[in-house]
């Protein structure tokens, strides 16, 4: 998609962070877009800002954790602009391992891309005038860690389904993107501000010791002396112009990633040769 202009954006976690970098970086190009965010008073912010920029933008709330609330959300889009030509699948928390914790990481980073697709890729299709999709996932989305293994596995899942997608879709005209991005600039180590009330909230004694930890504390300060959101949006504009089938913002962590893919082919040197039973 060359020209973005008078093209219509659904994006998710479009409030804040790399949502509102994406928003921004997409009307800047003169697309028309719809920012969509469980955090209704950011949500407000952000689409005011960027209506005082004259940008073409509206704003919906939705638990995208929640098929009937995204549903909701892609047919206010339609109500607002009768097309949706980009889809985003952006929004992005970070759970425990609690029953609740995974229930929520999935919900949010896997299903709620998973349903986005599911929803929005046939509205992009029927129209005709190609499209793209761009779903979130994360370094950890190729290299794991074992603090956050919640968080990992759901943008591992995120990278396999547009893995997986990126092929069937190109014969439709629709591209297919994912975004990796390492340190940003976000809210992510806040992400519970956002805990829907049906789940339980983890016990103050646990939430302090996680936050006491010494990964939790160098993540933090990581992340508050991230890459600029806005930078990452100028990014994923350019890879949808592009289309980028990967997107990565930085290139630090290419070498642990080159040694994840170094330890596969050892796993198929040591049975090379081998003839399997049949």
């Amino acid at each position: 998609m060359k020209d973005l202009a008078g093209k219509t954006a659904f994006i998710t976690g479009a409030a804040s962070g790399i949502g509102l970098g994406v928003a921004t970086a997409l009307a800047q190009a003169g697309a028309k877009v719809m920012l969509c965010d469980i955090e209704e008073p950011a949500l407000d912010r952000a689409v005011e800002r960027l209506k005082r920029t004259n940008a073409d933008v509206d704003g919906i709330r939705a638990d995208v954790s929640l098929k009937t609330e995204l549903r909701a959300a892609a047919d206010a889009a339609l109500a607002r602009y009768g097309k949706v030509h980009i889809l985003v699948n952006n929004a992005g928390v970070g759970g425990d391992w609690t029953d609740a914790g995974w229930d929520w990481t999935l919900g949010v980073n896997l299903m709620a891309v998973v349903w986005g697709i599911e929803i929005f890729g046939p509205l992009i299709d029927q129209h005709g005038e190609g499209g793209h999709i761009v779903s979130t996932a994360s370094i950890a989305g190729l290299i794991s860690n074992p603090v956050t293994i919640p968080y990992n596995v759901s943008k591992y899942g995120v990278v396999a389904l547009s893995e997986g997608l990126r092929g069937d879709l190109a014969q439709r005209g629709i591209g297919v993107s994912v975004l990796c991005p390492g340190f940003i600039r976000t809210q992510i180590m806040d992400s519970i501000r956002n805990l829907p009330e049906r789940f339980d909230r983890p016990p103050a004694d646990r939430l302090a010791a996680m936050r006491s930890s010494d990964m939790f504390k160098m993540s933090q300060e990581r992340v508050s002396h991230g890459i600029d959101p806005a930078y990452v949006g100028e990014l994923v504009r350019e890879g949808i112009e592009n289309d980028w089938p990967y997107i990565f913002t930085d290139v630090e962590f290419e070498p642990m990633i080159e040694a994840r893919f170094a330890a596969i082919k050892e796993g198929f040197d040591r049975i090379r040769g081998r003839e399997p039973r049949r």
